[in-house]
């Protein structure tokens, strides 16, 4: 009989979201479905990153991208929010205060 090699859960270092990170990220990405005005995503993993990239449409740029990048946790914090030019428009060391403009914007949408 040969040996059973266990397939690789993921590549070595690879960055990857937690649980509790991607059941964030995902219930505001649902909302704004919900609301009308997301209607794709994309995720993609690096051994550098994470990214959760939402769209308005499919064949456009992502509207906003979510990156985690444990590299600058003890510098301006491992947590971006990048803008569909990509520029950063939030750092930080907790992901909830890196959404926070996301999350307003998705108040504003609600109102309208």
């Amino acid at each position: 009989m040969g040996t059973v090699t266990p397939l690789p859960i993921g590549r070595p270092g690879q960055v990857g979201f937690e649980r509790l990170e991607l059941t964030r990220i995902l219930d505001l990405y649902g909302r704004m479905v919900a609301a009308g005005h997301w209607r794709d995503y994309a995720m993609s993993f690096d051994t550098d990153a994470a990214v959760f990239a939402a769209f308005r449409r499919a064949a456009e740029r992502p509207e906003f991208r979510i990156e985690k990048r444990p590299s600058l946790r003890n510098r301006q914090g491992m947590w971006l929010l990048v803008g569909e030019g990509g520029m950063i428009l939030k750092r930080g060391h907790e992901l909830g205060p890196v959404l926070a403009p996301v999350e307003r914007r998705l108040m504003k949408l609600v109102e309208e």
